[in-house]
């Protein structure tokens, strides 16, 4: 059941990812010939309106063939009316952004179902006060539940963290303690941490560790766009973030997962709740839409930087250049999914 969850979510987000560039195509009049699900033997296809639509022998991705577009070969060109040679730079850009914007849409209307069903988050209740801290100084307690810090009503355990790693001065908690409201004034200290890279860093803390209690938060219709668009954008800059620091040599290659750790996460997810699985396709939806945007031949992020050489100089590049370029794009796609699946069976016999 695991593997075809997997498989279902994995086609999901490909079609959706193909589907964006298929439709901003065919707004520009370029012929599509093939949308495919998966790569190599054709298993099923479907002729309509001008297009196979196809279900390929190999579920790791998917394709549209478009008129004059040829990943392997692209200097083949092809001068029809129709064809994706004949259109500028910047409607070809379109056509390339249009498969990772799909991506983030569709991680933006999985989190606006999540705020409708119901998040879980950390309740904003203290479980342990750290000795010496501004927190024990101040009179706070374990069991302590913040209810509001100054002007800001705290819903979860991550509104008052960033409540607190935002101050500039002393901050006013109003604290339901035995069934009473009482505040208290605590100035936060800036202290030695680690974020989520692993990296040291300093921040504003007050010395506090959250009771493990969960909650669920249910947001109105409005409550959850904005919702959405908040996590959309965070996991957005986290897959920036963590490209970054891998490409830094802050996380290590060893960390690079692949197809199996994929599958697992997915299928675990869909074992807890129909939230977990939204939650986690969203974020590999996110995950998918960032990865196609870098600088990498063969992925959408390549071809655009191509095409904005193209705007910039008002020359193709040439085609020895793409042609090696392609293949060098290829290869490093190629690298890193050997990459992953090594660590995926590392981890495994581990």
């Amino acid at each position: 059941m695991g593997t075809i969850t997997f498989l279902l979510v994995l086609s999901v987000l490909v079609f959706f990812h193909e589907l964006g560039h298929f439709i901003v195509a065919r707004l520009l009049g370029v012929k599509v010939y093939v949308f495919s699900i998966g790569f190599g033997k054709r298993l099923a296809t479907k002729h309509w309106k001008g297009t196979d639509w196809s279900i390929s022998a190999i579920p790791l991705g998917g394709y549209v063939k478009m008129k004059g577009q040829e990943d392997i070969n692209p200097a083949l060109v092809n001068n029809d009316p129709d064809s994706y040679n004949t259109k500028t730079p910047f409607q070809r850009m379109l056509i390339l952004l249009a498969g990772p914007f799909a991506n983030f849409l569709l991680a933006f209307v999985l989190y606006i179902f999540i705020g409708l069903l119901g998040n879980n988050h950390l309740s904003p209740t203290i479980g342990k006060v750290i000795e010496n801290s501004p927190a024990q100084k101040a009179g706070l307690q374990a069991n302590d539940k913040i209810l509001k810090i100054n002007d800001t009503k705290i819903k979860t355990w991550d509104d008052l963290s960033s409540v607190i790693k935002d101050s500039k001065s002393a901050l006013k908690f109003y604290i339901k303690r035995d069934n009473k409201v009482q505040t208290i004034i605590i100035s936060p200290k800036l202290s030695d941490s680690q974020n989520m890279f692993k990296e040291k860093i300093k921040k504003r803390m007050i010395g506090i560790a959250p009771a493990a209690k969960i909650i669920t938060i249910y947001y109105s219709p409005t409550e959850s766009l904005v919702f959405a668009y908040n996590k959309t954008y965070e996991a957005s800059k986290m897959i920036f973030l963590g490209v970054k620091k891998l490409i830094q040599g802050i996380i290590p290659s060893s960390e690079i997962g692949g197809v199996i750790s994929i599958g697992k996460v997915i299928s675990d997810a869909s074992q807890s709740s129909i939230v977990a699985l939204f939650t986690i396709t969203a974020l590999i939806s996110v995950n998918l839409g960032v990865l196609n945007l870098l600088p990498i031949p063969a992925l959408d992020g390549g071809h655009i930087m191509f095409n904005l050489y193209e705007m910039i100089t008002r020359r193709k590049p040439s085609e020895k250049v793409l042609v090696q370029l392609t293949v060098v794009g290829w290869v490093i796609l190629a690298s890193l999914m050997i990459l992953g699946l090594y660590n995926d069976i590392v981890r495994w016999i581990g």
